[in-house]
């Protein structure tokens, strides 16, 4: 009997963790490790800061889940890996022995590395985990009461652009709506080297389709910025020019302000040797696997990958839910076929799939692969990705309520943008 360990249980953990079980017979063993007693979903944290979504809405109980899947769940947190001893170390002292190990904890928010930055002992707001966003969107509506100056912006190292484009647009439309968008002047500053960049050196016209929507909701930007400092209502940064000096120095004032952070490796991973790089993301293999250890695989924001390009200020790359689901399909068989006593020979997609919703419409990318030169290098907009991107939060929802492992990212959104009709009709 083989004992699989999945830690983590987001977008790739509970995917993992029902894939894997799928795979094997009733003999082997499944357990799930999560801080965190309910699956949240991630990509609706923008509709939340804006009190357009409740919490409870994107929140769903494990427990019931898994034990229906025949797969035990820890819901503790694991303090340590110990990959020369095969087993977790948990946060209440106790620990877990694996046969084999699936990574998927998702990053550290990485706010110590920016003076001011994040919503605890910080000056700006998150939307990177629920109850970020659940802060954030508090703090908004005592906002709107006595409005002025906002900035959204992404810091150094950042690799997750795309949901910092979401509320940006999104609370342009909410100000709207609420009628005061007149009275909040907006600015994105960005590490980026222009609008649209990415993290993935720009997806078809996204830098064209993302400049035009900040022109038309009276948006200013700065990019190649290099933030240095945020304190209370004011933000410093260097504008950087393409040989990477300073170009211009800037002290933008706000009164709400949403800074995307940095990722990093999580702390029960930070200098595990040969596991992970220096960042604590997970050095994985072509069939995600660790090549030291190799009972050991890594799905997920959590695994090492390398930049795009170089620019002026780093930048990271970012790993999208057709990514995540490509490369927890590939682990599944992967263990499936080690267990069975073949090789495992399997390989996720990696391309790079996004629905950006902007309140009222949105921007829809694939980039295939995701670093350049592409076979597919294609970016769309219109009304029908915000409407898109509400079908598919119910989707996937209920998917994880019923346990259902079909690759949801894949099969919906490809489908979806295969359907041209379709597509014309919602624009």
């Amino acid at each position: 009997m083989a004992h699989i360990v999945i830690m983590g249980a987001g977008i790739g953990g509970v995917a993992a963790a029902i894939e894997v079980r799928e795979g094997l017979t009733k003999q082997h063993q499944v357990t799930v490790v999560s801080d965190l007693e309910n699956f949240q979903f991630t990509p609706s944290n923008p509709w939340l800061a804006v009190q357009w979504r409740k919490p409870e809405e994107l929140k769903v109980p494990l427990a019931p889940v898994f034990k229906k899947k025949k797969i035990n769940f820890i819901p503790v947190g694991a303090k340590r890996v110990l990959p020369d001893e095969n087993r977790l170390e948990l946060q209440n002292g106790e620990s877990v022995a694996y046969d084999y190990l699936v990574i998927a904890t998702g990053p550290k928010l990485a706010f110590e590395e920016l003076p001011g930055l994040g919503p605890h002992g910080g000056h700006t707001h998150s939307i990177c985990t629920l109850q970020h966003a659940e802060i954030a969107s508090k703090a908004y509506e005592e906002f709107c009461k006595n409005p002025g100056p906002i900035i959204i912006g992404a810091a150094p190292g950042v690799s997750c652009f795309g949901p910092a484009y979401e509320y940006a647009m999104i609370l342009s439309t909410d100000l709207r709506r609420r009628g005061i968008r007149d009275k909040v002047p907006m600015t994105y500053i960005t590490s980026e080297p222009y609008v649209g960049h990415l993290g993935l050196g720009g997806v078809g016209d996204t830098k064209g389709m993302l400049e035009s929507e900040f022109r038309d909701r009276d948006i200013k930007w700065i990019v190649n910025a290099k933030t240095t400092a945020i304190e209370p209502g004011l933000l410093k940064c260097a504008e950087l020019d393409d040989q990477g000096q300073v170009k211009k120095e800037h002290e933008v004032p706000f009164k709400f302000a949403m800074v995307m952070p940095a990722f990093k490796g999580v702390d029960a991973l930070m200098g595990v040797e040969g596991l992970v790089n220096p960042r604590g993301f997970v050095i994985i293999d072509k069939n995600q696997r660790n090549p030291k250890y190799r009972n050991v695989f890594g799905v997920g924001v959590c695994v090492a990958i390398p930049p795009v390009e170089a620019t002026p200020v780093p930048t990271g790359t970012p790993k999208t839910g057709y990514m995540i689901e490509s490369m927890v399909t590939a682990t599944a068989h992967n263990i499936a076929a080690l267990i069975a006593g073949r090789e495992a020979k399997e390989e996720g997609t990696w391309n790079a799939v996004c629905l950006a919703d902007f309140g009222d419409k949105g921007v829809a990318f694939v980039a295939k692969p995701q670093i350049p030169p592409r076979n597919v290098n294609w970016s769309s907009e219109g009304r029908w990705v915000h409407l898109a991107k509400i079908a598919y939060e119910k989707y996937f929802l209920r998917k994880v309520r019923k346990g259902q492992s079909e690759p949801v990212y894949e099969r919906y959104i490809m489908k979806l943008l295969g359907i041209e009709r379709l597509r014309r009709a919602l624009s």
